[in-house]
């Protein structure tokens, strides 16, 4: 299997290192000579290739290309993995729009990339020729077009997130007051609300705001085996207290691993106080205290393994007692989009 196949399964795997390098696999001419085929794909990782399946030129270089020539073909995909399709994402070059306020920004912005223009310099020409005649028709000019979409995106910028004290907010994205907020961020992982809005969590805390941080898994699967090894062998190495035997019960464990193997809840335990001391560093780091930080091991989360639970009664009764005090402001981060 080559690097990107192993890659993606590594998560099912806990590491690539422990993805079978071979598999057995059907050759596209066989796969060709069914009477029906039905492909399915889902998540984003999947985008990419599906838009080359359906929409790319017939290639060796991109076998499933040659499933464009079967004349009973049914692909079932969920919106991630169907996202880089033209008619998802660029749905004005297919055919008519229902143009929305989200839609027209969507539009804008993407021309103005595709032609590394301005928006301000956009032109009717530009938006004639690249399917949005449409949108011209209702907006009347490009002129009024860009202008509109230019102010909507620069009412969304601002060095203060929590908003700008003594300040006109008419158009700003926060109100001014009160001045100092109660902000609480949801991050997923212990590490999404760095990743997806490290500048803006600094922001806050830099300008005075009360800043929560809700981490809402563990995430313990998503450390190695060997780093939880690495724990285990220094306390081990440190102690020849009561845990000692435990803990080389732990060391052994982990040495003899199978990769199919579920952890047990020990080592789940190991594995998620890593990740929580990983986020309590950079949290640190950002200068928030210890007392604003709050992990909720949500139920949901905690399998041990990819798959997740349904969502209970449990995971929401965590959830809002965190949204009981008074806030003023509530970010939810998401890695992807």
């Amino acid at each position: 299997m080559d690097h990107i196949t192993r890659s993606d399964a590594a998560s099912d795997f806990n590491g690539i290192e422990h993805v079978p390098k071979k598999a057995i696999t059907m050759g596209i001419s066989t796969i060709l000579k069914a009477k029906r085929i039905i492909l399915l794909a889902w998540g984003h990782k999947k985008a990419p290739m599906i838009k080359d399946t359906i929409e790319g030129t017939v290639s060796s270089s991109v076998p499933a290309t040659f499933l464009q020539n079967h004349q009973n073909i049914t692909l079932i995909l969920d919106d991630e993995a169907a996202s880089e399709l033209t008619r998802i994402k660029t749905p004005w070059l297919v055919g008519q729009c229902i143009w929305t306020e989200k839609l027209r920004l969507k539009a804008v912005t993407w021309l103005s990339e595709l032609l590394n223009k301005p928006i301000l310099k956009l032109t009717d020409k530009d938006y004639n020729e690249h399917g949005m005649s449409g949108l011209l028709a209702i907006e009347g000019s490009s002129y009024d077009l860009n202008i509109k979409i230019f102010d909507h995106l620069q009412h969304t910028i601002t060095g203060w997130p929590g908003g700008k004290p003594n300040a006109d907010d008419t158009h700003r994205p926060e109100r001014a007051l009160p001045e100092k907020k109660r902000v609480l961020i949801f991050s997923p992982h212990p590490d999404d609300d760095v990743i997806s809005m490290g500048g803006t969590l600094l922001r806050l805390i830099d300008q005075g705001h009360d800043v929560h941080v809700v981490y809402q898994t563990s995430g313990n699967i998503a450390v190695t085996d060997q780093e939880a090894l690495k724990f285990a062998e220094v306390f081990n190495a440190f102690t020849n207290g009561p845990n000692s035997s435990k803990f080389q019960e732990t060391i052994s464990y982990l040495k003899s691993k199978k990769t199919s193997d579920r952890d047990p809840d020990a080592i789940l335990k190991i594995k998620g106080l890593i990740r929580r001391m990983e986020s309590l560093g950079a949290i640190r780091h950002l200068g928030l205290s210890d007392d604003n930080v709050h992990f909720l091991d949500l139920p949901f989360y905690e399998t041990g393994r990819v798959k997740k639970k349904p969502l209970s009664r449990e995971d929401i009764t965590l959830t809002k007692k965190r949204l009981l005090k008074k806030l003023h402001r509530i970010n939810c981060t998401l890695r992807e989009i």
